[in-house]
């Protein structure tokens, strides 16, 4: 058995799999979880062709209940959340395992995460953080402390993950890493970025590109945020998003593009439903 366990949540997402799994080194435990895709058939023989074991749901579960089911059939000492537009360099995860030996006080890591051109997608802020904590747009030269994670590449102790109780299943997409980044930090130990291990990520590109998808992405990340900063009891938490939104609609550039009018109206919406739910975890209609 592997030390570690690859699990990636898809959904419409056959046309970039392949790639990652191709990507991940022979002997690894592989799990994906198939979110109520119309492309089911697709990723069950990319499952097969590359000996990962496949899960597969009627109806989109949303992606940290989805990480949960996965997480849940693993044995291995480590967990590897990656995103299915994602590719491994051929020592990412050996990179990740040294890390986690020298580091056993730490309970996450992060590899470098790279666009297509090489370059890095630090994620140096969050909606949780206090703006003293907020890093710098360069990515750390050695491995160091961090405040919070990218979901998109997240390597994480099993014993950890089940520690803090995985993934918010209330948090249907977006800020789920940010959450459970806190809650590990918090709870059990450090959190860690390491650049000797890459990932290259495309973004974006895991579920397919629409104006709808793009619209029901931003709904979803409006009800995310006012979530999970109400959750962190971050002070003003709705005022503080509905003013985002807000500012992000009325901006001049959304004015001039349909595209970013809708997908701003979308978030402004997603925003306003959650204050709705008075700020108790929610499920978002299938």
């Amino acid at each position: 058995m592997s030390r570690s366990t690859v699990v990636t949540v898809c959904f419409n997402s056959s046309a970039v799999l392949k790639n990652l799994l191709a990507s991940i080194p022979p002997g690894t435990t592989t799990i994906l979880v198939d979110n109520g895709s119309g492309d089911s058939a697709a990723t069950r023989e990319l499952a097969d062709s590359y000996q990962a074991h496949l899960i597969t749901n009627t109806n989109n579960s949303g992606f940290g209940s989805a990480c949960n089911q996965g997480a849940a059939l693993s044995r291995s000492e480590f967990l590897f959340f990656v995103n299915p537009d994602s590719t491994l360099n051929a020592t990412t995860i050996a990179q990740l395992e040294s890390a986690a030996d020298a580091h056993p006080e730490a309970s996450a890591f992060n590899p470098r995460i790279v666009n297509q051109r090489g370059a890095p997608a630090f994620k140096r802020r969050s909606c949780l953080l206090k703006p003293e904590q907020i890093l710098q747009r360069k990515p750390p030269a050695h491995a160091s402390e961090v405040p919070v994670l990218s979901g998109a590449a997240l390597f994480v102790r099993a014993g950890a993950f089940d520690q803090v109780g995985g993934f918010d299943g209330n948090i249907f997409l977006y800020h789920e890493d940010d959450d459970i980044s806190v809650r590990l930090r918090q709870q059990v130990g450090p959190i860690w970025f390491i650049p000797t291990a890459e990932v290259m990520h495309l973004s974006g590109h895991s579920s397919g590109r629409s104006a709808k998808v793009s619209a029901l992405k931003a709904w979803h990340m409006g009800r995310s945020l006012v979530y999970t900063t109400t959750k962190h009891h971050i002070h003003g938490a709705y005022r503080k998003a509905l003013w985002s939104a807000i500012r992000q609609l009325l901006s001049p550039s959304t004015l001039l593009s349909k595209r970013k009018f809708y997908k701003n109206r979308a978030f402004l919406q997603g925003v306003l439903s959650a204050r709705q739910d008075h700020g108790a975890g929610y499920k978002p209609a299938p």
